[in-house]
């Protein structure tokens, strides 16, 4: 597998890069606030292609939150190893838990994160519908053919 580490300064122009590329933007909205993914702490895994996993994290009042997570080999075990130490590292900043957020439409996410111990925790129904009124070339349809409407929260208890 490749090896995972923590994001350096040096990093942020390449994280930055990849998340325009895989996101279409650096910059993630969450509740309202536009946050600069790039500037976040996480784990990076790198091979001779470049980035192969990024997880970028945001610490807050008892949690810390997957911003972004993103392994380009899928089923190689990147994914879960990203989880794992974004757990491990919360646990060590003594957090009580670690969430992250997905939308109604990505079914792969939501399996993902259920079967890595994360729950439902909230639905904010509409919440896509009306960053769409901001940006108007978030699609209508989502992933396997279904309306893009809500973010889903996930949360997984630490320790």
């Amino acid at each position: 597998m490749i090896p995972l580490r923590p994001l350096a300064p040096a990093d942020r122009d390449a994280v930055r890069r990849f998340l325009v590329a895989r996101w279409g933007n650096a910059t993630i909205v969450l509740d309202g606030r536009a946050i600069d993914a790039a500037a976040l702490p996480g784990f990076i895994g790198q091979d001779e292609g470049g980035i192969a996993a990024l997880a970028t994290l945001l610490d807050e009042a008892g949690h810390s939150e997957i911003v972004t997570l993103d392994a380009v080999r899928p089923r190689a075990g990147l994914g879960t190893a990203l989880v794992e130490l974004a757990a491990r590292r919360a646990c060590a900043l003594g957090l009580r838990a670690l969430l992250t957020r997905t939308t109604n439409d990505n079914l792969d996410a939501l399996r993902f994160y259920q079967r890595r111990g994360f729950r439902l925790h909230r639905l904010v129904a509409g919440a896509i519908d009306l960053e769409r009124e901001a940006d108007p070339a978030i699609p209508l349809l989502g992933r396997h053919g279904i309306p893009l409407r809500d973010e889903i929260s996930l949360i997984r208890p630490l320790g």
